[in-house]
């Protein structure tokens, strides 16, 4: 990878379990936690009885770091250092396509070794991990540790808090602090120690020849989620499965897994570089391991499969709707089942006696404790209501295109047909209320929320088409082309671009929800309107990408892919892209992608390690044509035709 990533993804699991490097080199600084809490691991390399650090802080000098790469599941280094060239990969593999292993809480380091100067070696490694793991910070509680022998000569230290306040307290900075972790390896010896005023659990073993030893860390959380009321498990411990167990399972199935992950990577890279380029593929594999780690697979009482997202540094929320609208592409792509499990929640606490609207929430509770809606409650005064309605009916559109089946979309109709009347009535020019981008101030009248909540109803047309109402399917998306010739003509510049708020001349903004009309073939908006408001935005590029809008320089890197996805020509596309990957490659904003940050210096506005970086892979959806069915063409033919 030619991309030099702003943090290392090391352990990526969930949002407790996650482990970076913000550095160059693995020795540079300390590691941590997404939130950049520190979470310390350290590596160290006995060579010849003498002691060099590969990963981490310490007083022993450092080897030599000679190459840092990535795909979608690995990091690799390798380290050179008296007479002796030391491999290190690091393997999360949350595969989307596997909810087993997306949700299995093991991650693998593989080292090996050999020597460079023709000389024999003898090499032991010895791994380290704090407490910090296991607690919100060091030193909030005592922690006990335990050595376990496990099948297959395994042996693992496990390590966790005195108190255990299982699924206790909720936050957004904030780290687990109950269930256990365990560091694991194969004939080798673990322990604990106390140094530098924290616990650390250690593993060493010999490294013998260029075979290669294999450590696992695994954690325990005992329950995963708080959901209305119950404390559940995760998917896969949901028929009582124990994580010594997982944990010899892993170490046997490291290679096929690995393989799997190889595999899996190489092919999103190849054909993620013919949708759009070798820079687009290289944010493609960046962001495969954060997105998915950034959310929490559950099961509900019911046996239902819940994916449970946590806006981290944005109120810690979880399972918000204006995160999931622009995370889905990546799992449009892999695993339509588990953005059901991301609304599931959202239809569950919008039927509840405690949401008293007529419009969607915003979202279900605040991670990792879903009990209703954390962001200002329901105050009418804070809700998203065109926001959050029209990306559930998008969101139901794009799955029961995608699956070819709106049965799903089918089981809450009568929320979806509510939530449309909604945006029939308040959407073409919204008022002044909340919306996904409103980092700058309340807007009303603005014109891209009213795109959404066009798509919105056409999304709601789709549903209809694909469960077998087609006169209901006509009705709604003649409603939402009358919606868009009305917008066309109010939205105008007069120059060829669109504007901001229906009552601001001469403004811009990013149009990127009238992309689900060029995904969907629905033909809502006149191509020309697109071609020429994409054609517009260069004239308002910064060397790190477009800005969201006029009102300042910052912009969002998920808006960014769906407006370059608009454009006709790879050419194009790649004109978005080049600058987006240049922010990430050069940002001296050390931190797990950031989606918001300014597009004159790169720096983070805000925001970190959140599963919107689910919405770069739309251009490879596009690439692959899974949004385009036979169906809505037929439908888009017949509006037309009615219209006519």
């Amino acid at each position: 990878m030619k991309l030099r990533p702003p943090s290392v993804p090391l352990i990526t699991i969930d949002p407790y379990f996650s482990v970076w490097s913000p550095a160059d080199r693995l020795t540079d600084k300390a590691t941590v936690h997404w939130s950049g809490k520190p979470n310390t691991m350290r590596g160290s390399a006995f060579i010849d009885d003498v002691e060099y650090r590969f990963m981490g802080d310490g007083n022993a000098p450092a080897m030599k770091q000679i190459l840092r790469d990535a795909d979608a599941f690995s990091t690799t280094y390798v380290f050179e250092a008296a007479g002796i060239r030391l491999q290190t990969v690091f393997t999360s593999p949350v595969l989307p396509d596997d909810l087993y292993l997306l949700s299995r809480p093991v991650s693998y380091l593989e080292l090996s070794a050999k020597s460079i100067d023709g000389a024999k070696h003898r090499v032991n490694i010895k791994l380290s991990v704090s407490e910090e793991i296991c607690l919100n910070l060091k030193g909030e509680d005592e922690v006990v540790c335990e050595t376990l022998t496990l099948a297959n000569d395994i042996k693992s230290v496990k390590m966790g808090s005195v108190k255990q306040p299982v699924l206790g307290r909720d936050g957004d900075d904030l780290r687990i602090d109950y269930g256990y972790f365990y560091l694991s390896v194969k004939d080798g010896k673990v322990g604990s120690e106390k140094c530098e005023d924290m616990t650390f659990v250690n593993a060493e073993v010999p490294l013998l020849g260029e075979e290669g030893v294999l450590f696992t860390f695994a954690y325990d959380d005992i329950k995963s989620i708080a959901y209305f009321g119950t404390h559940l498990p995760s998917y896969w411990n949901r028929n009582g499965e124990r994580i010594t167990d997982e944990i010899v399972k892993a170490h046997e199935d490291y290679q096929s897994v690995s393989t799997r992950c190889r595999e899996f990577s190489d092919r999103l890279f190849i054909d993620a570089v013919r949708a759009g380029g070798e820079q687009y593929a290289e944010l493609l594999l960046l962001a495969m391991r954060q997105v998915n780690a950034a959310h929490k697979v559950a099961i509900d009482p019911d046996g239902n499969v819940l994916f449970i997202s946590k806006e981290c540094f944005s109120n810690g929320c979880a399972a918000t709707v204006d995160v999931t609208y622009p995370s889905i592409p990546i799992y449009l792509l892999y695993n339509t089942e588990l953005i059901k499990g991301m609304l599931r929640p959202i239809y569950k606490y919008a039927r509840s006696e405690e949401w008293p609207h007529d419009f969607a929430p915003h979202d279900a509770g605040r991670y990792p404790v879903l009990d209703g809606q954390r962001y200002h409650g329901t105050d009418i005064n804070y809700q998203m209501p065109v926001e959050e309605c029209g990306n559930m009916l998008i969101i139901e559109a794009a799955m029961a295109v995608r699956d070819r089946n709106a049965d799903f979309a089918m089981q809450n109709i009568d929320l979806l047909e509510q939530w449309a009347t909604y945006l029939v009535k308040h959407g073409s020019d919204p008022d002044n209320q909340l919306c996904t981008d409103d980092f700058a101030g309340h807007l009303a009248h603005n014109c891209n929320l009213s795109l959404k909540a066009i798509m919105g109803i056409a999304g709601l047309a789709i549903i209809y088409e694909i469960s077998g109402n087609k006169t209901k399917a006509v009705e709604y998306l003649r409603l939402a082309r009358e919606m868009a010739k009305d917008w066309t003509v109010r939205a105008h510049n007069g120059d060829g671009s669109y504007k901001l708020a229906f009552d601001r001349e001469g403004t811009f903004s990013m149009k990127y929800n009238i992309v689900w009309d060029k995904l969907f073939g629905t033909q809502v908006m006149a191509k020309e309107v697109i071609a020429s408001e994409v054609a517009s935005y260069f004239r308002h590029m910064r060397p790190y990408g477009l800005p969201l809008d006029n009102r300042s320089t910052y912009t969002k890197s998920d808006w960014l892919v769906w407006i370059a996805t608009l454009a006709n020509d790879r050419e194009d596309f790649e004109r978005f892209i080049e600058p987006l990957w240049k922010a990430y490659h050069f940002s001296p904003s050390r931190v797990p992608m950031t989606d918001w940050y300014f597009t004159d210096t790169s720096v983070q506005r805000g925001f970190q390690n959140r599963t919107v970086q689910g919405g770069l892979f739309i251009k490879l959806l596009e690439y692959y044509g899974f949004m385009q069915y036979p169906e809505i063409d037929a439908l888009a033919k017949r509006s037309l035709q009615k219209e006519n």
